[in-house]
């Protein structure tokens, strides 16, 4: 029988976060199986009745969503700065989604959401490489040399990339710009752009197109749809 701690059970079920669930842990307003638990790192079952402030929970089912984030938008749950984040777009569902990665302010494209821990962890654990598909436009244009190091791998910031797959998709030599397709395994903070930085090039305008063997294909920006169970499994076998 599997066990899971108590604070992820009760996020799990979309009470509270995990942080704000160990607070009611220790505040003795969660009890299971009758009894007051103020342990951290308690674990229960599938079967065990816990409850919160005297209610008791239920485990949300899971659903995961690709998500077509619009530029300007924050990949968070909630902002400091006040500025429209992704949950924003999926108040309406019964669920407490997150985002699984991050996707920067400025860059539009496919972001999966989901309430699955257990998904997430795997999808963004580094041994599992899932291939990200990203378009730049970038100032300038890329030459053998720079194709070439991009293939290798890059270094930047005391760094090097694993080695990228690269596509040159369109070259405007009137505005001096190109468009550069993009293939990497990795989610470093603003990997693309420090990536084409580190080759001398500026990137002006950047969207994510696919993750893993999902696309935005039948979506238009601020929209979404939830995956099919053979797409989830699928996920949850990538390797």
């Amino acid at each position: 029988m599997a066990l899971e701690r108590l604070q992820k059970v009760i996020a799990e079920a979309g009470i509270a976060s995990r942080r704000k669930a160990e607070k009611m842990i220790t505040a003795g307003r969660v009890r299971v199986d009758g009894k007051v638990v103020t342990q951290l790192g308690t674990k229960v079952d599938t079967f065990s009745n816990v409850t919160v402030d005297g209610q008791p929970i239920e485990r949300e089912s899971l659903h995961t969503y690709v998500f077509y984030k619009p530029r300007g938008v924050v990949s968070t749950a909630k902002d400091e700065k006040g500025r429209k984040t992704v949950v924003d777009f999926f108040e309406d569902l019964p669920y407490r989604l997150y985002p699984i990665g991050r996707l920067d302010y400025d860059t539009s494209g496919l972001l999966l959401m989901t309430n699955d821990g257990k998904l997430a962890n795997l999808l963004m654990h580094p041994k599992n490489e899932v291939p990200k598909v990203y378009v730049a436009k970038i100032k300038g244009k890329l030459s053998p040399e720079e194709i070439t190091t991009l293939k290798k791998g890059v270094k930047f910031d005391g760094h090097k990339s694993s080695p990228a797959k690269v596509k040159i998709l369109k070259t405007n030599p009137k505005k001096d710009t190109q468009i550069v397709q993009l293939t990497i395994h990795e989610g470093h903070y603003h990997q693309v752009k420090r990536m084409f930085k580190a080759v001398g090039h500026l990137v002006e305008k950047l969207s994510r197109e696919r993750y893993a063997f999902l696309t935005l294909d039948g979506l238009v920006s601020g929209k979404y749809r939830e995956l099919t169970r053979e797409e989830v499994d699928k996920l949850k076998h990538i390797d």
